[in-house]
């Protein structure tokens, strides 16, 4: 009986110490990556207002081109936006909002995720001119995990910055290509 309680004991342990981490971790984060992008800003500034071209570029978005999307409002406005369905749980459900336009220097994005989890995100994307034919792309994720989900903010920059990163390159690669 003694091995029984134990085992109970050490297993009761090794599930609450994630939970007793959990407590230390902040709910707040950010996730960054950028790019240097041999084009003019204007040119990126005006291919990235426009949400309907992430389907070329965006990990996310082009992990399922069969996802069931509603667009709603005028594409490179504020207020568009696009909601998708997807049975891949890598895509899930969710919508993409264009909140502010800042012309010529990038675009403020919210994501809203409704499955497989709920939640929101802050996404903006700002082009920089370096020099007249190059620009620095930065996209930025950012948002916030209630406790005990924030336990997920440990991993968020490797998991998150890698999809950033591999956007960013395909961006990079289809403005350089075929522009």
């Amino acid at each position: 009986m003694n091995i029984l309680k134990i085992v109970f004991a050490c297993v009761a342990i090794i599930i609450a110490i994630p939970f007793f981490i959990a407590l230390f971790v902040k709910n707040e984060y950010i996730v960054e990556r950028e790019i240097t992008i041999d084009k003019p800003q204007a040119e990126i500034f005006n291919y990235i207002k426009l949400l309907r071209n992430q389907d070329n570029y965006n990990q996310w978005m082009m992990v399922d081109p069969n996802a069931k999307k509603v667009y709603t409002g005028t594409d490179g406005t504020e207020g568009f936006t696009i909601a998708w369905d997807s049975e891949n749980k890598n895509l899930g459900k969710g919508e993409q909002v264009i909140k502010k336009i800042h012309e010529g220097k990038g675009v403020d994005l919210e994501i809203r995720f409704i499955k497989p989890f709920e939640n929101v995100a802050q996404t903006p994307i700002s082009t920089d001119a370096i020099t007249p034919t190059q620009t620095k792309v930065k996209w930025t994720f950012s948002g916030r995990n209630k406790y005990p989900m924030n336990l997920m903010n440990l991993f968020i920059d490797k998991m998150l910055g890698k999809d950033l990163a591999t956007s960013l390159g395909n961006l990079k690669s289809n403005l350089e290509q075929h522009h």
